[in-house]
C-alpha cells in the first residue's frame, strides 16, 4: 500500500493522549535527569510496551488494513474522537479565554495544510550523509512526541520516507546508527522544549497541540471509506461508536469508573426505595 493509503494520523504520542499520560511522559523524558531513578522507573515500562506493541500490532494493523481496511479506519477514528472533549478539557484546566479557540483553528489549519495536501518539500534522499542521517532520527522523534504530527508525511515532507523505510527492511546499520544518535538526541531536547513550554505557557501550548491533533482527523479516512446504504457501513458505524467509547474510557479510566459506581448505587437506592414502598403499600 502507498503511504497515501496506509496514513492513519494514530502515532505514540496521540495513544499517549488516549491514555490520559502525555503530559506525565513528556514532563518524565523532559526532567529526565532531575529524578532519574522516578523517571527511569515511569518510562521504562512505557518503552518496553511501546517496543512490543511495534513488533506485535505493527503486523496485525498491517493484516487489518490490508483485508478490512474500512472497519480498521473507523476503529482508529472512533479512538481519535473519543479522545476529543477529554483533550479539550486538559486545554482548558489552567485557564482558558475566547483567544484560544483561534490558536486552536489556526494550528488545526496549518496542520490540516501540511499534513494533509503536502507532497514533499524536499528531493528523495537515497545515500545520506552522517548528519541527513542523524536529521532522519531527530524527525522521527520530533513527529512522534507532538500530537497530530505523523512520522510518514514529516519524512515525506523532508524527502526521507524512503530512506527510512529502506534502512529499516534492510537493517542497514549506517544509517541506522545515527539515526538514532539523533532520535535519542531529538526526543530529550524536544521534550524538555515542550515540558518548559508547557510550564510557562499551558494553555497556548496545549491549544497549539490540541489544533495539530485535530488536523489528524481527516486523514484517518480516505476513499474507501464511503458510507451506504449496506451492512458494511452499519458495522462500520458500530465499530466506531465502540472504539470511541473505549477511548473515551480510558481517557479517564478513574473518573470513569467512579462515575459507574455512582450510577449503579443510585439504580440500586432506587430499587431500594420501590421495594420499601410496594411492601409499605
Amino acid at each position: 500500500m502507498e503511504l497515501e493509503e496506509l496514513h492513519l494520523g494514530l502515532s505514540g504520542s496521540v495513544l499517549l493522549v488516549i491514555l490520559g499520560l502525555y503530559q506525565k511522559t513528556i514532563t518524565a523524558i523532559g526532567t529526565l535527569f532531575k529524578n532519574f531513578k522516578k523517571n527511569i522507573l515511569f518510562l521504562l515500562p512505557l518503552c518496553l510496551g511501546f517496543g512490543v506493541g511495534v513488533i506485535i500490532f505493527s503486523k496485525i494493523v498491517d493484516f487489518l488494513l490490508e483485508n478490512f481496511e474500512m472497519y480498521t479506519r473507523f476503529a482508529f477514528l472512533g479512538l481519535v474522537l473519543g479522545t476529543v472533549p477529554l483533550f479539550y478539557k486538559e486545554v482548558k484546566k489552567e485557564g482558558f479565554s475566547k483567544k484560544y479557540y483561534f490558536v486552536i483553528l489556526i494550528a488545526a489549519i496549518v496542520g490540516i495544510t501540511l499534513f494533509s495536501f503536502n507532497k514533499g518539500l524536499f528531493p528523495v534522499i537515497d545515500n545520506p550523509n552522517f548528519f541527513q542521517s542523524v536529521l532522519l532520527g531527530v524527525a522521527v522523534a520530533g513527529s512522534s512526541i507532538v500530537p497530530g504530527v505523523d512520522s510518514a508525511v514529516i519524512l515525506s515532507s523532508l524527502g526521507l520516507y524512503e530512506l527510512y523505510v529502506s534502512s529499516l527492511a534492510d537493517f542497514n546499520l549506517s544509517v541506522l546508527l545515527p539515526a538514532g544518535i539523533g532520535l535519542v538526541i531529538g526526543v530529550l531536547v524536544i521534550s524538555f522544549l515542550i515540558n518548559k513550554l508547557i510550564s510557562r505557557f499551558y494553555t497556548m501550548t496545549f491549544s497549539i497541540i490540541f489544533g495539530l491533533f485535530l488536523s489528524i482527523i481527516p486523514n484517518v479516512l480516505n476513499g474507501s471509506c464511503v458510507l451506504g446504504m449496506n451492512i458494511e457501513s452499519v458495522i462500520s458505524m458500530f465499530i466506531l461508536l465502540i472504539s470511541f467509547g473505549v477511548s473515551y474510557f480510558l481517557g479517564d479510566i478513574k473518573g470513569n469508573i467512579q462515575k459507574i459506581k455512582v450510577f449503579i448505587k443510585r439504580i440500586k437506592d432506587v430499587t431500594y426505595v420501590e421495594k420499601v414502598k410496594r411492601l409499605t403499600d
